[in-house]
């Protein structure tokens, strides 16, 4: 057995892979990987290793391992080798790169066993995120902005939630969260990167313009590092149970609605992430290995999504449903990867999500939480029709002028192993039991539950049959929140380029103003005090007896300037009844400090 961070062979790998040719670069990378799951499956139990002082009292823990982060971090690997097998096509330097130290900093957030360590792979991974969004092409410029912008804001509550734990317990360890403030800021950062509604538009803005690759290892790592965290620290609250469940119907009536495939996906992150919010927030047991467990499953039948999205895009170049139809007959490896992988996410019996989605509902009725229990079932059905939608408009229905054919090998592999994983852990869950954080003794293949997802569903395709020549395409879909935030942010822009600057100047001309009166009033105060008082009288006088009287009064007012050269002229710019209000408040505060 050993104690080796396994974080350092993706890092480490990293930067060797600019010093190897091309040719062997992608070799290298899945070399990095497999031995990467292979370190994870040999960590002893219950290790805390690679110690580094750090404050007094305090070290950075590089490892730490349990069987939380255990399970984890074998699905992390895990679908590392199948996604670095399926990007065998991506042959970009800078890409390869960001691949391996988004798989590095996500293991290392795992098994970090101190917040600060863990703080540092979590910005790492937004870095490494960013680049895959960004390698996408020049539309991903503006959402990796916003992605950035976002995390960023994120990341600031996290540290100040570590900071508040720290200044609460005195201890970094990576431990539930402090009650109070502490918690708050801890669900608000951690949030942001789990995509809880109302921070989560930086998701379906930024995932569909990653590279088709980046999407793939996106949808993995960023929301379910996320989940993890909340594991360690949030189990048990309460706002979080129904976070989650707003979650689940949100971004399942949103994806419902898209056209674009990766956006329709990236809507059922959010939603699939609620199953996982929920459970945290439910905290039992048997929820919180519901949680962990839909975290393994999820990425496993997500991750072979958004790989059939891409392979999709990839052979034919498109990636809206009103632009394709008829792939089934064409690519049906591809057909039959996205079929395992649309039952799995929908809960159908005999795959993976089934099993996860019922240990979550199970808990949650075993908490005598009704409201929580029927949106969690709401969810499932409406998953099933969005990807009845996916399914039909992609495969089935016919669009003439489409001729393609399934994608290169590679990712053909990897579509199948991932499709193979979701039906193993379907059929024999116990395989994922024996590594969850508690013993199960739930029956998740108790007949009446299956029979009850059985009946949903038939009753889900029996309405559609009869209403299926009504089903219309959406005229509208209504704007997510990224469009107010971009809205409100272009009003701040505007108000920092122009209001501000205007208000500066003003505020600046203002102050010069004033200062020349003053400057010119200390040259000859009697003077001054004249000059003053016979402008008064002029403007007095103007208003009262004429035009004529005032041109006069002003006439003797400019000899009377002219017969004080001191001045410098400086009545002649006009200082008006600003000089006049100078001259009062002088007065006054001479009044106050020598005669009061």
């Amino acid at each position: 057995m050993i104690a080796f961070p396994p974080f350092l062979i993706y890092i480490i790998g990293a930067l060797i892979l600019p010093l190897l040719p091309a040719r062997v670069r992608h070799e290298w990378m899945l070399f990095l990987s497999i031995i990467g799951l292979a370190s994870i499956s040999l960590l002893d139990q219950q290790v805390n290793g690679w110690l580094l002082p750090f404050i007094p009292g305090t070290e950075l823990i590089l490892l730490s391992v349990d069987n939380l982060s255990q399970v984890v971090g074998y699905i992390f690997a895990g679908i590392s080798v199948l996604a670095i097998i399926y990007a065998s096509y991506e042959g970009r330097l800078g890409h390869q790169i960001a691949i391996l130290f988004q798989i590095g900093a996500g293991i290392g957030i795992v098994f970090a066993g101190d917040f600060i360590t863990l703080f540092i792979f979590w910005e790492l991974l937004a870095l490494s995120s960013l680049a895959l969004i960004w390698y996408g092409g020049a539309e991903a410029r503006g959402p990796g902005y916003r992605y950035a912008l976002m995390h960023i804001l994120g990341g600031v509550f996290l540290l100040a939630a570590i900071s508040m734990q720290y200044a609460e317990t005195g201890s970094l360890l990576v431990d539930l969260a402090a009650p109070g403030i502490t918690t708050i800021l801890f669900i608000i950062g951690v949030g942001f990167n789990a995509g809880m509604i109302p921070i989560h538009a930086w998701l379906p803005d930024s995932y569909p313009k990653a590279t088709i690759t980046g999407s793939v290892f996106l949808c993995v790592f960023t929301t379910k590092g996320a989940i993890y965290l909340m594991a360690r620290t949030l189990p048990g609250s309460e706002v979080m149970m129904y976070l989650g469940g707003i979650m689940v119907v949100f971004g399942l009536v949103f994806a419902i609605l898209q056209d674009d495939m990766r956006k329709l996906l990236s809507y059922h992150v959010i939603s699939q992430v609620g199953y996982m919010v929920a459970a945290m927030g439910i905290g039992t047991s048997l929820a919180v290995n519901g949680g962990i467990a839909h975290l393994f499953n999820h990425i496993l039948y997500k991750a072979l999504l958004f790989m059939v999205v891409g392979a999709i895009i990839y052979q034919t170049g498109k990636n809206r449903l009103s632009e394709l139809g008829g792939l089934g007959r064409q690519m049906p490896i591809t057909f039959a990867a996205c079929l395992i992988a649309s039952a799995a996410i929908s809960g159908v019996p005999g795959l993976n999500g089934y099993i996860s989605k019922e240990m979550i509902v199970a808990a949650a009725a075993e908490s005598g939480l009704f409201t929580l229990e029927v949106l969690l079932l709401i969810g499932s059905v409406g998953t099933f029709l969005s990807f009845i939608k996916l399914n039909y408009y992609a495969f089935i229905k016919e669009k003439p002028g489409i001729v393609t054919t399934d994608p290169p090998t590679p990712m053909l592999i990897a579509m199948v192993m991932a499709a193979a994983a979701c039906l193993i852990y379907g059929v024999y869950p116990w395989i994922l039991f024996s590594i969850l954080p508690y013993p199960v003794t739930h029956d998740v293949f108790a007949p009446v539950h299956i029979i009850e997802m059985f009946i949903i569903f038939a009753a889900v395709l029996l309405n559609l049959w009869v209403v299926r020549s009504m089903i219309r395409k959406p005229k509208y879909i209504p704007p997510d929140l990224m469009e107010l935030y971009r809205a409100g942010g272009s009003r701040i822009i505007r108000f920092s380029s122009v209001t501000l600057p205007a208000v500066s100047q003003g505020i600046g001309n203002m102050i010069e103003h004033l200062g020349a009166g003053v400057s010119w009033f200390l040259k000859n105060p009697v003077m001054a005090g004249e000059i003053l008082t016979r402008t008064v009288m002029i403007r007095t006088a103007g208003g009262v007896m004429g035009a004529s009287v005032q041109e006069s009064q002003r006439r003797a007012l400019t000899t009377l300037t002219n017969s004080y050269p001191d001045t410098g002229g400086t009545l002649n710019r006009a200082p008006g009844y600003g000089i006049f209000f100078i001259g009062i408040v002088i007065f006054a505060y001479f009044l106050m400090v020598f005669i009061i």
